[in-house]
C-alpha cells in the first residue's frame, strides 16, 4: 500500500489484522510521511507500530490545514490506540454570531444554539486572538449594567455602552456586521489594511502598539487560512467511512477472484466488477439507499452512490431498491460484470424487470447468508472461508454500513431542524405572551 500512495496532502491509517485503526496521522505528502515509517529506526513505538500493522488505508485533502482538522475528528471518533494526543474533550472552538434580540460574538465550542457560526478552529488560541480583536476593535462587548453615564469599561473604550440609557442598538448592529464581513469577505484586503496600520503604527515609533496588531495579524492568517478550506465535521464523512470500515477481502488473491467468480457462479464471462444496491430507513422515516462497487475483489471508491429516495413516504423496500437502481443505471453502458442486491427471492425479482440479461443479477440474504441467482435459483450458503464468499458477504455489509451512515446523517439533521423550529416556536409563543 505504501507504494502507490499520492504525493498529496490527506491523512493515513493504520490498520492491523481486523482492520481496527490502530494509528491515523497528517502528512503535506503521504507517500512521504508513510515512507518514513519503514526506514530503520530505534524507536520501539514506531516499530510496535510496524509490526502490528496489516493495512494502510488513506484520505486525500485540499491542504494541510484541513488534513489536521480531519485528522482530530477522526482520532476522537474512533481512539486509536498508537494515537496519544487529541483523543478526548472536544478538539474544536467556533467564533459564533448568535441570534438574540441583541447578537453578540462567542467563542463557542459546539454548535448548540442557532447563530452564524465559523470554523470549525483547531489553533484555538488563534482564534481567541481574533475574537479579542474583533470585539475590541468594533467595541462590541455587552455587559449586563444600567448606568446612566456607561460603566468603567465603558470608559476605558471596551464595552459597547448597552449600560447606558442612550445606547442605540441599530449602531452597535452596524459594527456587529463589519466584524462579521471581516471574517465572510476579502480576506487579503482585510489583511493588506493590518499591514498599513502597522507601517503607520511603526513609522510614528509606536512599536508597542505595531507589535500588538502584528499579533493579530498572524492570528488573522492563520483562522483564513482555515476558513478557506471550508471545512464541516460531515465533509468527509463518505470517505472516512469508505477508509475505516473493516474491509475484510484485505487477504483475497485479486489476481484470481475473478476467474473464481466466474466458476462459482457458472458465467460466460470473468466477473471483474460487483455493484451492490442497499437501503436504510427508521420507522418509515429518513429512506435512503447506497449502491457500493467493488473492482477485482477491492473497493472502488469513485463509484460510490448514495441516494435519497424521491418517490416513497413510507417503507416499501422493492419499490425503494428499483429506484436506486433505476438511477443509477440510466444508461446501460455504466452496468457492471454483475449486480448484488442486499436481500431475498423477493428483492430479485423486483429488480430483474430493470436489469434483464443486460448484467448477471443476484441477491444475498443476511440471515443464512443465502445468495440467489441464475446459478443458485433455490439459494446456497455462502462458505465465509472461501475468496468467493468472504468477497460477497463484505460487498453486501459494505453496502449495509454505507447505507446506515448516509441514512443516521440525514435523520440527524433532520432532528437537528425538528429541535431548532421547536427552540423557535417556543421563543415566538414566550414573545407574544
Amino acid at each position: 500500500m505504501k507504494k502507490t500512495l499520492p504525493k498529496a496532502p490527506g491523512i493515513y491509517l493504520f490498520k492491523d489484522k481486523n482492520q481496527s485503526v490502530i494509528y491515523i496521522g497528517k502528512a503535506k505528502s503521504l507517500k512521504d510521511r508513510v515512507q518514513s515509517y519503514f526506514r530503520k529506526t530505534s524507536d520501539w513505538k514506531i516499530q510496535s507500530l510496524i509490526d502490528e500493522h496489516a493495512d494502510i488505508d488513506y484520505i486525500l485533502t485540499q491542504n494541510e490545514t484541513e488534513a489536521l482538522l480531519l485528522e482530530a475528528q477522526l482520532i476522537r471518533e474512533h481512539q486509536p490506540k498508537y494515537n496519544v494526543l487529541l483523543k478526548s474533550g472536544q478538539p474544536y472552538v467556533y467564533i459564533m454570531f448568535t441570534k438574540d434580540e441583541l447578537p453578540e460574538i462567542k467563542i463557542v465550542r459546539n454548535k448548540k444554539e442557532k447563530g452564524a457560526y465559523f470554523g470549525p478552529f483547531l489553533h484555538k488560541m488563534q482564534a481567541r486572538g481574533v475574537h479579542k480583536f474583533l470585539v475590541e476593535t468594533f467595541k462590541l462587548k455587552l455587559c449586563n449594567k444600567k448606568i446612566e453615564n456607561g460603566c468603567l469599561e465603558y470608559h476605558l473604550d471596551l464595552c459597547a455602552g448597552n449600560c447606558k440609557s442612550s445606547f442605540d442598538p441599530a449602531d452597535y448592529l452596524f459594527r456587529l456586521d463589519l466584524a462579521k464581513q471581516a471574517l465572510q469577505k476579502n480576506h487579503k484586503k482585510f489583511l493588506k489594511n493590518l499591514d498599513t496600520k502597522i507601517a503607520e503604527y511603526t513609522k510614528e515609533f509606536a512599536f508597542e502598539k505595531a507589535k500588538n496588531l502584528h499579533e493579530y495579524r498572524e492570528n488573522f492568517e492563520t483562522i483564513f487560512a482555515t476558513l478557506h478550506t471550508r471545512f464541516t465535521e460531515n465533509k468527509f464523512n463518505d470517505a472516512a467511512f469508505i477508509a475505516t470500515t473493516p474491509r475484510y477481502t484485505a487477504d483475497l488473491n485479486t489476481n484470481t477472484i475473478a476467474q473464481q467468480l466466474q466458476d462459482f457462479l457458472k458465467t460466460d464471462k470473468l466477473i471483474t466488477t460487483i455493484d451492490c444496491f442497499d437501503v436504510s430507513h427508521f420507522q418509515s422515516s429518513y429512506l435512503v439507499g447506497s449502491c457500493i462497487r467493488f473492482k477485482n475483489g477491492i473497493p472502488d471508491k469513485n463509484n460510490f452512490r448514495r441516494f435519497k429516495i424521491k418517490t416513497l413516504d413510507e417503507q416499501n423496500d422493492y419499490a425503494a431498491l428499483q429506484e436506486i437502481v433505476a438511477r443509477r443505471y440510466k444508461q446501460y453502458d455504466e452496468l457492471p460484470d454483475a449486480v448484488l442486491i442486499d436481500g431475498g427471492k423477493g428483492q430479485l425479482n423486483a429488480i430483474k424487470p430493470l436489469i434483464g440479461d443486460k448484467t448477471y443479477l443476484m441477491s444475498l440474504a443476511k440471515k443464512e447468508e443465502l445468495l440467489f441467482c441464475p446459478a443458485y435459483r433455490e439459494g446456497i450458503s455462502l462458505n465465509i472461508k472461501t475468496d468467493v464468499g468472504k468477497l460477497l458477504i463484505a460487498l453486501r455489509d459494505y453496502a449495509h454500513h454505507f447505507a446506515i451512515s448516509y441514512h443516521r446523517k440525514r435523520r440527524h439533521s433532520g432532528l437537528k431542524e425538528e429541535h431548532d423550529d421547536r427552540k423557535f416556536y417556543h421563543r415566538k409563543s414566550r414573545f407574544n405572551q
